[in-house]
């Protein structure tokens, strides 16, 4: 496996800016991906500081263990909704700051046996941890027609769900849909084609839609806004890095309860323009932070 991430962290500088983590602190990145975000804060925290870096990528771990190796980081394969018991595991009772950047890494887009990819000749599995739960196309060819219907529209949030939905059935009865650059084109030739040209592929958010599904994003964002709270500091802030409107909407709830949280973001932070000049993905992004009230 190579172990060189691809990954570049969106947001750095604004992300450490808000966070502001002092040399001793201890911080939790619950999202590792390429290990940038997770380099700036165990550089911030120093010798004497800690960052505990989780994903549920193996992945991700195995090329960050080698790339962070020296820097006081330790590693946690695990979903960042369960960061309790990962405090738990490692002896730490409550943290200064919580890191989450809540998207997918170029290092799994690059990854041919995942799927991720449009163009990718692999499996549409999708999964981030691809020892549990079950993989996107399993999904495809077993709901329902108006299910598959529901969860496109609902998790993507695309227009045309219906149409894909029944184009996929059509697909699936002759046999069984399984590579995910075969489903890109089938779901392509279902969306009318637009008359200007499209920044986006017109599988995208089909894509994001089956992703969220079988990793449960959205169940797992909800249940960590809940339970961070309890593990953070008094002055302690949260930052979370979204990337479409399903997420943003829940982070943009939990930091109105103002007696938990004092909203940092009165509107989100985005990448300017010599950011998106070198990181086209950052362009989706939306950072939002909150301090924990005593």
């Amino acid at each position: 496996m190579d172990q060189k991430t691809c990954h570049t962290s969106v947001l750095p500088k604004e992300t450490i800016g808000f966070l502001a983590p002092q040399p001793g602190a201890t911080v939790v990145d619950g999202t590792l991906g390429g290990g940038g975000h997770t380099r700036m804060l165990a550089e911030a925290v120093g010798p004497e500081g800690l960052v505990i870096a989780i994903d549920r990528d193996a992945a991700a771990i195995d090329r960050a263990c080698e790339a962070l190796k020296g820097l006081p980081v330790r590693f946690a394969q695990a979903n960042f909704c369960d960061i309790p018991e990962v405090l738990d595991a490692v002896g730490v009772e409550k943290v200064d700051a919580v890191l989450l950047d809540i998207g997918l890494s170029s290092d799994q887009l690059a990854d041919r046996e995942r799927g991720f990819s449009f163009e990718s000749d692999g499996p549409l599995d999708l999964r981030f941890d691809v020892s549990e739960g079950e993989p996107a196309f399993r999904l495809v060819n077993r709901l329902k027609t108006e299910t598959l219907a529901d969860l496109i529209y609902e998790f993507g949030e695309e227009r045309f769900s219906r149409r894909i939905a029944r184009r996929i059935a059509q697909v699936r009865e002759r046999e069984p849909i399984h590579l995910a650059n075969d489903f890109a084109r089938l779901v392509a030739s279902a969306v009318p084609r637009p008359k200007t040209p499209q920044r986006i592929h017109p599988a995208t958010r089909t894509f994001q839609a089956l992703r969220i599904a079988v990793n449960e994003e959205l169940k797992s964002l909800k249940l960590a806004l809940e339970r961070v709270p309890g593990r953070l500091k008094a002055g302690g802030r949260l930052a979370v890095i979204s990337f479409h409107s399903l997420e943003d909407r829940l982070v943009k709830e939990a930091f109105r309860n103002s007696q938990q949280w004092h909203s940092l973001t009165r509107t989100p932070i985005t990448a300017g323009e010599e950011e998106l000049a070198v990181n086209s993905r950052s362009r989706s992004a939306k950072l939002r932070v909150a301090e924990k009230l005593g």
